[in-house]
């Protein structure tokens, strides 16, 4: 009976053992799903953002708020985003950013509903801060997860999936705006159903974004040691790793790198969010459109900010593994970015008609959105324990653009009368974004001295 049983073990065994080696040799691809499901949740954050923008004419209107009011408001959101960037960033480093950027979609899918029912500007103002609390998980705990799930070389696709969700949220911002104002009843409905909208999908990301390749019950074992590998070959260079703790803030604060990182991500955002929160008036005051002809020239501009940045994610990752140099690649991407972006927005001046200033804006954003490999930067210049925190102070860095520019633009609106200044603020920074990318090393990590 013994023989027999151990006759049946040895078959079983066999049976395994010419079975696993095909499992084993396919990796599972759950580190894309996940960053699919990290897209979602990124498109559905910007629409949040952008509904007010699109719904703005209307809400102006009711609330009859001028220029300035309007500017405040637009900001406001970016007033507690901005804020908890690096105390996020700390905590998800910390602790489990998959747990932290899925409570947080709840979180803003609620704040979002309650808006809608709000009757004066000051509570709008209160509730959009509150919103940007609450929002401010995604991109610190989304870098971390890059570090976590992919490769060095797979983070350009993956911070340009991460990232792309900007440009495609405030795309479908302004049709889904339009669609819900038309079927719930103006700007209150538009609030309240992207918020109910929101908690749908977080509940889906809920069950897509768990734990790590080593926890995660859906990875197989080639894909856990595709990664493990792929991990120990990044960091066995990695002098700063045996002292992680011993780097700290200062030692950030005194990188050229971390620096010319925040300057440049601030640059990129001051353009993003200008034309994302005041892209909308911009239309349909200055070329005279209507609120639907609006919501379909923002799906256009920003739909093709989408393709441009994941084509740029894709020709970074494919140039490095053709064997292109890291800070060849990038500088060239990002430069590039940089210069053409400010090209086509100083021309916009210079428009005549509609059609000509939606096309110099899709071929502004085509290139601008190239700038989301920033957010493989946090990854490959800081310590593997500290990549939350440098990602949340280079997006704290770059909201303060949200904070600023808004203000600005309205108060140069109020003033002028003109979009005339507010573009050349635009295209300048452009160039700055390109300058700092420039300044940046992506091959040598911050370390503690």
């Amino acid at each position: 009976m013994s023989n027999q049983r151990a006759d049946v073990e040895s078959e079983l065994s066999k049976s395994n053992r010419l079975q696993l080696p095909g499992n084993l040799n396919k990796p599972t691809n759950v580190r894309w799903q996940i960053f699919i499901a990290l897209l979602g949740l990124t498109t559905i954050n910007y629409i949040d953002r952008a509904v007010l923008s699109v719904a703005m004419p209307a809400i102006q209107e009711d609330l009859s708020l001028d220029p300035a009011i309007v500017g405040l408001l637009l900001s406001s959101f970016f007033w507690g985003y901005a804020l908890m960037q690096i105390p996020i960033g700390w905590i998800a480093d910390r602790y489990r950013p998959d747990k932290l950027i899925v409570g947080s979609a709840f979180a803003w899918g609620i704040a979002q509903t309650l808006t809608g029912f709000v009757s004066t500007s000051k509570m709008l103002v209160l509730l959009r801060v509150i919103l940007g609390i609450a929002e401010s998980p995604i991109f610190p705990s989304g870098a971390k997860l890059q570090s976590v799930w992919l490769t060095s070389k797979e983070r350009g696709r993956g911070a340009t999936l991460l990232d792309s969700g900007a440009s495609l949220g405030t795309a479908l911002g302004g049709p889904v705006t339009v669609a819900f104002m038309a079927w719930l009843g103006g700007w209150r409905g538009a609030l309240i159903g992207v918020g109910i909208l929101t908690i749908v999908i977080a509940f889906i990301s809920w069950r897509v974004i768990k734990g790590t390749p080593e926890t995660n019950p859906r990875v197989n074992e080639a894909e856990r040691e595709y990664l493990r590998k792929a991990h120990l070959e990044e960091y066995k260079n990695d002098s700063n790793q045996k002292d992680a703790k011993a780097a700290r803030m200062k030692h950030y604060l005194k990188s050229r790198n971390f620096w010319a990182m925040c300057i440049g991500f601030y640059s990129l955002n001051t353009i993003f969010f200008g034309l994302m929160t005041w892209g909308p008036n911009y239309l349909a005051k200055t070329q005279n459109l209507d609120i639907t002809t609006v919501g379909g020239a923002i799906l256009l501009i920003f739909g093709t900010g989408v393709i441009g940045e994941l084509t740029g994610g894709w020709i970074a990752d494919t140039w490095r593994k053709k064997g292109g140099k890291f800070n060849t690649v990038m500088h060239t991407l990002l430069v590039a970015s940089g210069l053409i972006s400010a090209a086509c927005i100083l021309l916009l001046t210079l428009s005549t008609s509609p059609a000509m200033a939606v096309t110099l804006l899709c071929i502004a954003l085509f290139f601008l959105r190239w700038a989301g490999l920033y957010w493989s930067i946090p990854a490959a210049i800081s310590q593997r324990d500290h990549i939350g925190t440098v990602g949340g102070s280079m997006n704290f860095a770059g909201n303060m653009a949200g904070v600023i520019t808004p203000i600005v633009i309205g108060f140069i609106v109020s003033s002028t009368g003109s979009y005339f200044l507010g573009l050349l603020l635009f295209s300048v920074f452009g160039l700055v974004l390109a300058g700092a990318s420039l300044l940046i090393d992506f091959t040598k990590k911050i370390e503690a001295v």
